[in-house]
Parts: C-alpha cells; sequence; structure tokens
C-alpha cells in the first residue's frame, strides 16, 4: 500500500516537472519572438532615420529594401483627418505616396 503510494507520488511529481518544462518552453518561444519582433522593428526605425536626417524625405520601396526594411513590422497606424495613413516605427513613420515611393516623416517629440 504504502509503495502505491509512493509510485502515485512520483508519478504526479513527473507530471508537474513535464508540465512546468511545457510551460518554460512556451514562455521562452514567446520571449524569442517578442525580441525577434522588436528587433525587426528596431532595424526599420534605423533604416528610417538613416533615410530622414532632416525629419521629412522621399524615398523609393526599392531604395527601403535594400538597406533591408521590411514593411511587415512596425509599432502603430496613424491616420491623419482627411485618411491618409502613416506607418511607424516607434517616432519614424512612412506613407505610400504611389509609384512606390514613400514619404519618410518623423513625429515631433513632445
Amino acid at each position: 500500500m504504502r509503495d502505491q503510494f509512493l509510485v502515485e507520488q512520483i508519478k504526479s511529481f513527473a507530471h508537474m516537472v513535464v508540465a512546468m518544462h511545457t510551460t518554460i518552453k512556451i514562455k521562452t518561444a514567446a520571449t524569442n519572438y517578442i525580441r525577434n519582433v522588436n528587433n525587426l522593428v528596431a532595424k526599420n526605425r534605423q533604416i528610417l532615420l538613416a533615410f530622414n536626417p532632416s525629419g521629412k524625405a522621399k524615398k523609393h520601396r526599392d531604395q527601403l529594401l535594400k538597406k533591408g526594411f521590411d514593411f511587415e513590422y512596425f509599432t502603430h497606424i496613424y491616420t491623419t483627418k482627411n485618411g491618409d495613413q502613416y506607418r511607424f516605427c516607434y517616432e519614424q513613420g512612412y506613407k505610400d505616396i504611389g509609384n512606390d515611393f514613400y514619404l519618410i516623416v518623423a513625429r515631433e517629440q513632445s
């Protein structure tokens, strides 16, 4: 009877260890994903910043792509009163102005 109790305790402990290990793996995977996304957004910001020293610039899509810009990663979208949408990588933003050109802007810091 006591041996059966010990076997059940060991099984219970083993299940707990497996569950904890699974939780750690999931959290690690989530942390890695977040880190990777943050790195991509930061890289996009650096590219926009390099092309935009004066606060406003116009660049062709190919120029951005050549530097490694990834259009799928940004922090937020700002929509103006007239409906224009700017995608931002932190304080650096861009807007498609047609013919594969983008207007790059910097949001003023308060």
